[in-house]
C-alpha cells in the first residue's frame, strides 16, 4: 500500500473487544467491516482498529519491524539456509547492509506503519466527532497511538506522512525526524492529563495509558539526540542538550519519566525473567504497554518470535515444529562470556513429577502428563528457554505421526536437521560462511547459529498462533533506560545500582538453588551496552541501541563497515513513484 492510497484504502478487520476494551462498552465483541477514513461512526471500533495494527504483524512478526530493528544489528541474523530462506536475498540483505529502496521487507514495513498512522487518524476523527462518555479518553489514546506509529516510522525511515484528520481537504504533509521529534514529545506530554492510570477506567497493559506514555517519553528523550543529528559521522550525539520541556537535559527527562514508573508501586521485576515472555504473562508484574495476544480464532496472536528460531525437527508436540530461520550472531553470543550463569541466559524446564529437561543429553525421558490445550490429548514437550547453543535433544516424530515414547513417557533423543538428515542439530555459536560477505549456508551447514527461545512456544493452534502478550514497554527495559541516562550524565554509581537491581532481582531455576544474578563491580560504556543487550535481546530495540553507542556502522559477521546514511532505511521507491512530495533519503538512489 502506498502513501497515495493510505487515507482511502478500506481494511477488513476482525477484532475482539473482549481482548482490548474489556467492559468499557456495551459490546462484548464487534466485527469491524471496512473501517476506513470515511467510516467514523463507531469510535470504539476505530480505536480498536488502530490498536489492532500493533498486533496484526507490525510488532509481533519477525518479518515486520523486528526484521529492521534486529536483523540489521550485531544481535540477530536470518541467513539463507540451503534451500530455505533465500527469498531473493531480502532477509540477508538486512544484515549485509545491501538493502535498497525496492527491498520487500522495507516496503512491507512502510505499508504496515503508514497504515497504523491512517488508522490512528481515523480513530482521532471518530472520537472528535462523537459524543460518547469516553470521548476524552479515546481521543487521548488515539493520539498516543498516532505518536507511536509516527515515531517508529521516523526512527526507521526519517520521514513520515501526516494529514489533518479533521480537514478532508488538508494537504499531505511530510514530517521529518529531526524537526518532528520535539513536537512528538510535547504532543504526548499534553495527553497525560487525559490518559487513564493503568488499571483505572478498565484499562490494562494493552491500552495506551499514562504509564505507557511515560515509557514512550523516556524512549523519545533517550533517542532525541540521534533524531536531531542522524548523520553525525563520529556518532558524537549531544545527549545532554536542554530538554524540550521541563528543567534540565534530555537525560534528566529520561530519569524523570523512568523514575515515575519505577517508583509508582504498580510494577515489580519478575524473579523468573522468562515469565515476561510466557504463555501466562497476561498478569505479568513488569508489563507496562504490551500487545495483548489471544488465540480466539478471529485473529489469533502471533507465535513468530518463538517459531522463527526453532528448528523444524524441534517439536513441542506432534502437531508443532519450528522453521529453522533466525539465530544470533557470534558477536552477541560472545558478549555473554563469563555470564552463562546469568538467569537471563538460559533456563531448564521442570515437569510436575520433578524431572528436569536440561538439553544436555542427561534426560532420557520426560512425563507425557502435560497436554496441549484444546488438542486431542497431544503430549506437550517443553524445551529450555533463553539462548540455546550446542547439540540439541528432544522428542522424535515417528512415521505414525506421534512422538516417540518409552513406556508412558516422551523419549528424549539426539536431534538431527530435518532438511539435512545426517547433520547433527548442533547450534554452533560460530557462523562460517563460504563467502564471508554473504550470509549463505550450504545444505549441510544449516545447523549453524545459536538460537533464541526467549518467548514461550505456544502449541495450542498450529505453529503460528500464540497467547503470549508481546511487551513494548516493561519494567526491565525502563531500568536500562534510566541506567543509560545516569551513565550519560556521568553518574556511574547510580547506573551501576540500576544494572545490579536487574541482575540480582532475577533468579535461576531451583535446579541451581534459585541463585540470583551476580552483581557488577564497575560499569563503563562496554559493560552498559552489554547489560542492555542481556536484558532486552530479541525485543526490537537493538538497532537504536547500536546507533546511540556508535556501533551500528562497524563491521561484523557478514556485514561491512557502513556509512552513516545506513542508520535509516530508504523510502520505498514505489511510494516515491506515486507521491512526489517524498524525496529519497540521503545516500540512496
Amino acid at each position: 500500500m502506498n502513501t497515495k492510497t493510505i487515507f482511502s484504502t478500506k481494511t477488513l478487520i476482525l477484532f475482539s473487544f473482549a481482548v482490548l476494551f474489556s467492559n468499557c462498552t456495551n459490546l462484548d465483541e464487534v466485527v469491524l467491516d471496512e473501517v476506513s477514513s470515511g467510516s467514523t461512526s463507531n469510535p470504539a471500533g476505530a480505536l480498536a482498529a488502530a490498536y489492532d495494527r500493533l498486533g496484526d504483524g507490525t510488532f509481533t512478526d519477525h518479518g515486520a519491524v523486528f526484521s529492521m530493528q534486529e536483523y540489521s544489528t550485531d544481535e540477530a541474523i536470518l541467513p539463507t539456509r540451503g534451500s530455505d530462506w533465500g527469498d531473493g536475498g531480502k532477509w540477508r540483505a538486512m544484515h549485509e547492509f545491501t538493502w535498497a529502496s525496492d527491498n520487500a521487507v522495507i516496503g512491507n514495513n512502510w505499508n504496515l506503519l503508514t497504515n497504523g498512522i491512517t488508522r490512528s487518524l481515523t480513530a482521532i476523527q471518530s472520537a472528535e466527532e462523537s459524543t460518547i462518555p469516553e470521548k476524552k479518553l479515546f481521543l487521548a489514546e488515539a493520539k498516543g497511538l498516532l505518536a507511536y506509529y509516527l515515531y517508529t516510522t521516523l526512527d526507521l525511515f526519517g520521514q513520515a506522512p501526516y494529514r489533518d484528520p479533521m480537514n478532508p481537504n488538508a494537504p499531505l504533509q511530510i514530517l521529518k525526524a529531526d524537526t518532528q521529534i520535539d513536537k512528538l514529545i510535547t504532543d504526548v506530554e499534553a495527553l497525560l492529563p487525559d490518559l487513564a492510570d493503568m488499571g483505572s477506567q478498565q484499562t490494562h497493559h494493552g491500552r495506551f495509558t499514562k504509564q505507557a506514555a511515560y515509557g514512550f517519553l523516556s524512549t523519545m528523550y533517550l533517542n532525541r539526540a540521534v533524531f536531531k543529528d542522524r548523520y553525525n559521522a563520529s556518532s558524537s550525539f549531544n545527549f545532554n542538550e536542554a530538554a524540550v520541556t521541563g528543567s534540565g537535559t534530555d537525560m534528566d527527562r529520561v530519569i524523570y519519566y523512568t523514575s515515575l514508573l519505577i517508583d509508582s508501586g504498580k510494577y515489580s521485576l519478575e524473579s523468573n525473567y522468562f515469565k515476561n515472555f510466557a504463555i501466562d504473562n497476561t498478569k505479568g508484574t513488569e508489563l507496562i504497554f504490551a500487545i495483548s495476544q489471544k488465540i480466539d480464532y478471529i485473529r489469533n496472536g502471533s507465535n513468530s518470535f518463538a517459531y522463527v528460531s526453532m528448528e523444524r525437527n524441534q517439536r513441542t508436540s506432534a502437531a508443532n515444529r519450528g522453521t529453522n530461520a533466525a539465530c544470533i550472531t557470534p558477536e552477541f553470543y560472545a558478549t555473554w562470556d563469563n555470564n552463562h550463569e546469568d538467569p537471563r541466559f538460559n533456563q531448564a524446564y521442570q515437569y510436575s513429577d520433578g524431572t528436569w529437561f536440561t538439553n544436555d543429553g542427561t534426560t532420557p525421558s520426560v512425563p507425557a502428563t502435560d497436554i496441549v490445550p484444546k488438542s486431542a490429548g497431544l503430549p506437550w514437550f517443553h524445551f529450555t528457554r533463553g539462548i540455546i547453543a550446542g547439540p540439541q535433544y528432544g522428542p522424535i516424530l515417528l512415521s505414525s505421526g506421534s512422538l516417540e515414547m518409552v513406556g508412558n513417557r516422551i523419549k528424549v533423543s539426539p536431534l538431527y536437521m530435518e532438511k539435512s538428515s545426517t547433520t547433527r542439530m548442533d547450534f554452533t555459536p560460530s557462523l562460517t560462511f563460504k563467502n564471508p560477505t554473504q550470509a549463505v549456508f550450504a545444505q549441510n551447514e544449516i545447523n549453524q547459529g545459536a538460537r533464541v527461545f526467549k518467548y514461550e512456544f505456544d502449541p495450542e493452534e498450529g505453529n503460528g498462533s500464540s497467547n503470549v502478550d508481546i511487551p513494548l514497554y516493561r519494567l526491565g527495559g525502563i531500568y536500562t533506560m534510566r541506567a543509560e541516562a545516569y551513565f550519560r550524565k556521568g553518574n556511574t554509581a547510580a547506573a551501576l545500582q540500576d544494572l545490579n537491581k536487574l541482575r540480582t532481582s532475577r533468579k535461576r531455576e531451583s535446579l541451581y538453588a534459585s541463585a540470583p544474578g551476580k552483581e557488577l563491580t564497575a560499569v563503563d560504556a562496554t559493560v552498559l551496552y552489554n547489560e542492555i543487550g542481556f536484558e532486552l535481546y530479541w525485543e526490537l530495540y537493538r538497532r537504536p541501541q547500536m546507533i546511540r553507542f556508535g556501533k551500528f556502522d562497524l563491521a561484523g559477521t557478514a556485514k561491512p563497515v557502513s556509512q552513516p546514511f545506513r542508520r535509516i532505511f530508504p523510502i520505498p521507491q514505489s511510494t516515491i513513484d506515486v507521491t512526489k512530495q517524498f524525496k529519497q533519503n540521503q545516500g540512496y538512489k
